[in-house]
Order: C-alpha cells, then structure tokens, then sequence
C-alpha cells in the first residue's frame, strides 16, 4: 500500500481517516468499535457539561444522496468522555482526540481546565458547529463570538488544538474567519465541514417531513455536500498560515479521500458512510485510496496535498 500516514498537531496517525465526531463514538462502546477498526484516530462525540438526551426520533434519516439528522448533541456528558480519556491506552492503542462543545464559554471553560488538570496526551476540538440545538445558534457564524470564545480558549489549553467549523458560503466569509484563526498560534488545525444546516427532506406518499425536531429541519451530510466540503477545505488551506485542516463531508469511497487531500486536508473523517456502512468502512476506502494513489504514482500523501490545479 502506498504511505497514508499523516500528523494532526504534532500527534502521527498510522493512516489520515477516522470518524467524524457524531457517529460511532457516544458510548465507549462506540468507541472500542472505532480502535478495533482500521481507522487512524477516533474523536468522541461532542461533550456538553452535562449529560443529554438530545431531540427526540426520528431524528436521523438516509437519503439517497446522504443524510439528514438532527441529533440535538445527544451525548454522555463531559464527565465520562474524560474518564475514557484518562484510562485511554495511548502506548498500545492510535491517537486520541476529544471533542467538546460547551453550550457557553463558561461550560467551555470549566471542560478544558478539567482535560488540563489530567494532563492527557489527548487532542481537544472545540465544536463551533452545533445546528441542530433548537434556540441556540452556531458560534461559527458569530465572527466576534467565535474570536472572544478563542481568545479565552487558546491561552487556555496552551498546548495545539483544533476547531469544527461549520461550512461558509461567501469568499468574504472564509477571508474573516482565516483572519481570526490566524491571530491564535496554537489552533493547529480546523475541521470542516460539519453538516450543511437546516436542509428539509420530504416525504412524497406520506407527505411528511421525515425527521421529527425543527418541523423537519435538519442538518445535511453524506455524499449531496462533497462539493461544499471540498471548498471549505480549499478554502482554509490557502489561507491558513502554520495551520491544518481535516477535511469531512460527502466521503463515500477512496475517491472522495483522495479528492479531500488534493484539496488541502491533512486527514479525512467519515460520517453518513461510517454510520451506514460500520467501521468495516476503514478498510475498504483505505484500500480504494491506496489503489488511487498508486494508480497515479503517489507514495504518500505530501506528494499531492493541496495540488489541486485551478484553469
């Protein structure tokens, strides 16, 4: 197989895909399924400070062309993921990342000096990305919040960390945010996208929404936002000084991964196909890529990262 080992903030990975933070990492169930596999990393699902139940079902639908969920954040609280973390087997087992996404700076704050206190080798994310949290908006549109929230933030964790972003639409959007995550050193990578928010699926015969919170409304991923994935990640790797991205969204086989990479992203994560397909999946697009890249005459991922030709 040709190299498809990579570095997210200083930490080696054995291969560059892992889950996306949402599928197949809840419970430490979930999680062991994720060492198990043939992925190279695994990232818990986003932890609030409290235990949550999330939006009640159905709240998560394939589709043809990919998904729609939404979840609402069900998770089993800070508390647990950090006590996974700490008796996490760093020697024997692939890097560890930690996703939190406090629902006020405060609940962020209080999360990240109790990872800092335990002093693991874990790599945290903060999730600025939530769309499907009724009443409460997505800090990655709020450009000053997002800049207050990683003022308070980045001198706090102190070492390399990285943020889940959702995707934007407008140049001017990706030069704004470039500019405020350039202003903080130690964010080492951003991982975009999350879903594409509040898409509608219906129902023809029934005539019905097909998720039940929001009156339907919900977030978008799978294959149908591949082309919005790909441009987020172009987007941030042209800007982005010193810094990285991982790239997720409509990946379905190695094409796709090997389509992220040329685009910019550093790793790749898998969300519809993983939550559709079970962590088998690792093994499959590993090959696939690996199959592209040899094709093409590619040893290891540097020798294309970030090539894409423009006309």
């Amino acid at each position: 197989m040709a190299d498809l080992s990579t570095t997210i903030a200083g930490v080696k990975l054995p291969n560059l895909l892992f889950n996306a933070s949402g599928v197949c990492c809840q419970t430490k169930e979930d999680l062991q399924k994720m060492v198990d596999s043939e992925s190279g990393s695994l990232i818990t699902k986003s932890a609030t400070f409290e235990r949550r139940e999330g939006n009640p079902s159905p709240r998560y639908v394939p589709l043809s062309n990919g998904s729609i969920n939404s979840m609402g954040l069900p998770n089993e609280g800070y508390a647990y993921y950090l006590d996974y973390a700490k008796n996490y087997d760093y020697q024997s087992n692939k890097p560890l990342f930690v996703s939190l996404s406090g629902l006020s700076l405060e609940d962020n704050v209080k999360m990240i000096e109790a990872f800092k206190a335990a002093n693991l080798p874990c790599v945290l994310e903060i999730n600025y990305s939530c769309p499907n949290v009724p009443g409460k908006p997505q800090l990655g549109y709020d450009f000053e919040g997002m800049d207050h929230s990683l003022s308070v933030l980045a001198p706090l964790i102190e070492g390399p960390f990285g943020i889940k972003l959702p995707p934007y639409f407008d140049i001017a959007h990706f030069d704004i945010a470039a500019s405020i995550f350039n202003k903080y050193d130690n964010l080492a990578f951003v991982t975009c996208v999350n879903s594409v928010g509040n898409g509608l699926a219906i129902d023809i015969d029934t005539e019905q929404v097909m998720i039940k919170p929001k009156d339907g409304f919900g977030g978008l991923g799978g294959f149908m936002i591949l082309n919005t994935a790909l441009a987020n990640v172009n987007a941030f790797y042209r800007r982005l000084k010193n810094k990285q991205v991982i790239g997720v969204g409509g990946v379905t086989s190695g094409k796709e991964a090997f389509l992220h990479v040329l685009a910019g992203a550093s790793a790749v994560q898998i969300g519809t196909t993983l939550r559709e397909e079970g962590p088998g999946v690792f093994a499959r697009i590993k090959k696939e890529l690996s199959d592209i890249m040899i094709a093409k005459g590619y040893k290891s991922l540097d020798d294309f990262r970030g090539k894409v030709k423009t006309l």
